[in-house]
C-alpha cells in the first residue's frame, strides 16, 4: 500500500514539474517577443525621423535652388537689357565683296553705332560683278537708272536714330541701284545722313546726291570715298571733322 502511494505521489510530482516547465517556457517566449517588439519600435522611429530629416533637407535645398534660379534669371535679364541698349547712330551698308563691310564695321566701332547690312534677295556672283562683260548683271543695272534690285534682308526700324552713315561700293561711277531701292523705302526725316563709299580709284561722284534726291527726306551731308585698307585714325579724323 505504501509503495502504491509513493508511486502516485511521484507521478503527481513529475506532472507538476512538467507543467511548470511548460509555463516557464511560455513565459520566456512571451518575454522574448515583448523585448523584440520593444527593440523594433525605436528602430522604426529612428527611420521615420531620418526620412523626415532627408525630406526637410530636400525641401530646403529645392527652396534654395529656386531662389538661386530666380536670382540667376534676374541677373540674366539685367545683362540682356544692358547689352540691348540702342545707339542713336546707325551704319547702313551694302557690300558685295566685303570691302565696304570692313570700312562700315570700323566706323561702327569708332562711333559705337548699330549696323544694318543691305543684302540682295538675289546675291551677286563674280560673273554678275564682271565690269568687262557688257551683259553682266551689274553692268545692265548700272546702265538703267530705273532698275531697283530687291532687298533680301529684313527691314530695319529707324526710330531713335539721329545719324546714319550709309556706305556702298562705287559701280561704274555711281551707287549700286540696290542703294536706291533702300533709300526710296524709308523716311529719313530728322536724321542726318552721311554717305561713304569704297572704290579702287573712282571718287564718290554724284552718288551721295543721287541718294539724297531719291530719298526725298533727311539732311544729307557731303560723302567721302575710302579704300578698303583705310585706317581707323583716318576714319576718326573724318568723323571728328564733321562735328
Amino acid at each position: 500500500m505504501k509503495k502504491a502511494l509513493l508511486i502516485i505521489a511521484t507521478a503527481l510530482l513529475f506532472f507538476g514539474l512538467t507543467a511548470c516547465g511548460n509555463n516557464e517556457g511560455q513565459a520566456v517566449s512571451d518575454t522574448a517577443k515583448t523585448e523584440d517588439s520593444q527593440n523594433k519600435e525605436p528602430a522604426d522611429n529612428t527611420d521615420e525621423e531620418t526620412l523626415q530629416d532627408v525630406t526637410s533637407e530636400s525641401t530646403s535645398n529645392k527652396s534654395e535652388e529656386m531662389v538661386d534660379d530666380e536670382s540667376s534669371e534676374a541677373t540674366s535679364s539685367e545683362n540682356t537689357d544692358s547689352t540691348n541698349e540702342k545707339s542713336d547712330v546707325l551704319v547702313v551698308y551694302f557690300s558685295a565683296t566685303g570691302t565696304t563691310k570692313g570700312v562700315a564695321e570700323k566706323i561702327a566701332g569708332i562711333t559705337g553705332a548699330d549696323t544694318y547690312e543691305i543684302k540682295a534677295a538675289q546675291e551677286y556672283t563674280n560673273a554678275d560683278l564682271n565690269w568687262n562683260d557688257s551683259n553682266s548683271r551689274s553692268t545692265k543695272e548700272q546702265n538703267d537708272s530705273s532698275v531697283r534690285p530687291e532687298i533680301g534682308s529684313v527691314s530695319v526700324s529707324l526710330e531713335g536714330y539721329s545719324t546714319i552713315y550709309i556706305g556702298y561700293p562705287i559701280w561704274w561711277g555711281e551707287e549700286p541701284r540696290i542703294m536706291d531701292t533702300f533709300v526710296e523705302n524709308y523716311n529719313f526725316e530728322g536724321i542726318t545722313m552721311i554717305p561713304f563709299c569704297t572704290s579702287g580709284g573712282s571718287g564718290i561722284g554724284r552718288s551721295g546726291q543721287n541718294l539724297a534726291d531719291n530719298a526725298g527726306s533727311g539732311t544729307w551731308l557731303e560723302g567721302k570715298r575710302f579704300d578698303g585698307g583705310v585706317s581707323e585714325d583716318e576714319l576718326m579724323s573724318w568723323i571728328d571733322g564733321m562735328k
